[in-house]
């Protein structure tokens, strides 16, 4: 919820002969506490802390800290309240606010808040102070001696600190904006939903309210008052494009009498909705609602059964999919994993569903999974867990799968993520390239609705053929980064153009029969700046099996196999075609002219052969994938000497040359 400070109208009672009302601020704010109703609970602590009733929020105020410093008789209860505030404000995520009061808390010598040092640090890491998010959680762990969840969950977040640190470097192709009309009203706004041209959506805006007195005990019976919040989870509906500035908000005429419901899903024959419904008391359990044809007359709502619903545990967030074979949720129920994991089970044509299996430790950790969505087109399965490194909070992961095997769940990484909780993805009618999402990114505690969209990188060029300079058609263009591949083939003048959806790491591969495969590799800091990359100078160089390629300008010291420097760079143009080309095998030779003593210019042209084959070993090319040959004098290519006898020295030079052959492809 938007907790505002007219949140609540708070009302102290005072004592009577039979009942516990209390009266002090610390036992008030404990009740508040112990009843979940953190923001109540907040202002009491500060109440108690004796902190002006006017300052700004939970601000804390000048000289706050050496008076927790000074030994005096409330010493204690003063350290108990700051702990308590910075939970209270954590607990309805206030991470700004609570990140102060953790930042006295941690210092605190008592034992019993030890945890403070654990959830400073974890407030740095949801306001974005990545590196000091990191030297909090390892100060934590060097003064926390058990080997518990805490721990385990310290490790792991250090983790996703330093993957948000990476990512935040390297944002993905993905551009969010949040919804500027009135679907983000006051309240939590989340569980978008789209069903035949109408948006839905959860929200916990205000609703009108008789202002009817509720009791709230603590375990000691202390007991206060309140006037019911008039902050009520429903779902609403809009017609039309939810993006308009303008647009018409109903609430769904759904019969839930004195429960709250959220998280509408909907069967594809429009005509079965299932939600998510609870009483403040009460456990969430998933329920079932038909209409009569119109899509809006909905019936009186029916718990789904033990398939589904556990007595003493939540079932929420139902989702159907599109094809109305399974329906998927998430559940604390027994036989889990974790916390909350998902599970699914099958959907008769009725509606009513069979039994509920888990989704297996492939997408299920030992903390908690939500929000699920599954295309049943492409297999892809997204849905929200807090308990994988990620950005922070839930993030988003997607696997693909088929309800009996699942590939690692992959983090969708920022923008998509962010630092706090992100949930609840819902494709457009038309293409999964965009939809909707619920974050609290940009709030100070309650999630509200996003528009999301996938943006792409285009990829266009030419292929030609290095020595002739012509187009070369039906040449073969793969783009490969670390999750997918490409494949086009260029038209009759070598063009290719085609798009990804990737803007980090990529590899472009052209290639085509008869002809060295060619490829570039392209960085971040070259795509992250571009919407469109060309690379018009992708140019094939032909060849032949067993047909001698001279490297042309590769020289040797005076009589000597000893490459030059310079001809060590002529050689990386075989380097790159070795490494562009992994699978095939070559023969590097070796040639003399006729000058010397035939024998010594055999030995020679052999040890040339050699060092130039040494030389590729040692840029890391397997030396099985290549052999030498010197040949000597006996391979001429161009005549040593006129036919008069006078020497030609342009046909010795000719002679004396590198060359190597494709033996195997």
């Amino acid at each position: 919820m938007k907790l505002l400070k007219t949140l609540l109208t708070l009302c102290i009672l005072t004592s009577a002969a039979k009942a516990q009302f209390v009266s002090n601020s610390k036992r008030v704010a404990d009740v508040y506490f112990q009843n979940k109703e953190y923001y109540a609970a907040a202002e009491y602590y500060k109440k108690a802390l004796q902190l002006s009733p006017d300052s700004a929020g939970f601000v804390i105020p000048y000289g706050f800290e050496n008076k927790l410093k000074q030994d005096s008789p409330k010493k204690d209860d003063y350290e108990y309240c700051v702990f308590q505030l910075a939970e209270s404000l954590r607990l309805y995520k206030n991470f700004t606010d609570a990140e102060k009061w953790y930042a006295l808390a941690k210092d605190f010598v008592s034992p019993k808040y030890i945890l403070s040092n654990f959830w400073y640090a974890e407030t740095l890491r949801a306001n974005q102070k990545y590196t000091e998010a990191i030297a909090a959680f390892n100060l934590f762990l060097s003064k926390y001696k058990v080997n518990d969840s805490y721990a385990v969950k310290a490790k792991s977040e250090i983790a996703s600190c330093q993957f948000a640190l990476y990512d935040l470097r390297y944002p993905r192709l993905f551009k969010l904006t949040k919804l500027q009309n009135n679907i983000n009203d006051k309240g939590s706004n989340y569980t978008p939903a789209l069903k035949g041209g109408n948006f839905y959506f959860t929200s916990s805006r205000p609703v009108s309210t008789t202002g009817k007195k509720e009791v709230l005990t603590d375990a000691n019976n202390d007991k206060v008052t309140r006037k019911e919040t008039p902050f009520i989870n429903a779902v609403y509906e809009v017609s039309g494009n939810p993006l308009a500035q303008n647009i018409s908000i109903k609430k769904v005429p759904v019969n839930t009498r004195d429960r709250e419901s959220a998280a509408p899903a909907f069967h594809p024959n429009g005509k079965i909705m299932y939600i998510t419904s609870w009483t403040a008391n009460g456990d969430k359990k998933i329920y079932q609602l038909k209409s009569g044809g119109t899509g809006s007359d909905w019936s009186e709502t029916k718990e789904l059964g033990s398939e589904v619903n556990v007595k003493g545990f939540n079932s929420m967030q139902p989702f159907v999919t599109k094809d109305g074979r399974y329906l998927i949720f998430s559940s604390n129920r027994p036989g889990g994993l974790g916390k909350y994991d998902l599970w699914y089970c099958s959907v008769r044509a009725d509606g009513s569903v069979g039994q509920a299996i888990n989704m297996g430790g492939d997408i299920n950790t030992p903390e908690d999974e939500q929000a699920p969505y599954f295309n049943y087109l492409t297999n892809r399965l997204l849905f929200s867990s807090n308990g994988r490194v990620g950005m922070g909070g839930f993030d988003f992961f997607e696997s693909q799968g088929d309800f009996s095997n699942w590939s690692e769940p992959r983090n969708l990484g920022y923008p998509f993520n962010s630092s706090k909780d992100d949930l609840y993805f819902t494709p457009s009618l038309n293409s999964e390239d965009e939809g909707y999402i619920s974050s609290d990114r940009e709030s100070l505690c309650c999630l509200e609705v996003f528009h999301v969209k996938k943006e792409y990188l285009n990829i266009r060029g030419t292929v030609f053929d290095c020595n002739t300079l012509q187009p070369l058609s039906n040449a073969t263009v793969v783009v490969t980064d670390s999750l997918s591949e490409i494949k086009v083939t260029t038209d009759e003048s070598g063009r290719y153009n085609l798009r990804i959806s990737s803007n980090r790491k990529i590899k472009v591969t052209a290639e085509k029969e008869k002809y060295f495969s060619k490829v570039i590799h392209f960085g971040y800091e070259q795509l992250a700046k571009k919407d469109t990359l060309f690379s018009p100078d992708i140019c094939l160089i032909p060849f032949e099996m067993d047909k001698p390629i001279v490297l042309k300008d590769i020289l040797y010291e005076f009589d000597k196999a000893t490459l030059t420097e310079d001809s060590k760079v002529k050689l990386d143009y075989l380097y790159t075609i070795m490494v562009d080309n992994p699978k095939i095998e070559i023969e590097l030779s070796a040639h003399t002219d006729s000058k010397g003593v035939e024998i010594y210019n055999l030995d020679l042209s052999n040890r040339r052969a050699k060092s130039c084959v040494d030389y590729l070993v040692s840029k890391g090319i397997a030396a099985e994938r290549m052999t030498s040959k010197g040949y000597g004098e006996t391979m001429p290519i161009a005549a040593n000497e006129f036919p008069n006898g006078k020497d030609n020295p342009e046909g010795r030079a000719l002679n004396r040359r590198t060359e190597f052959k494709v033996t195997k492809k």
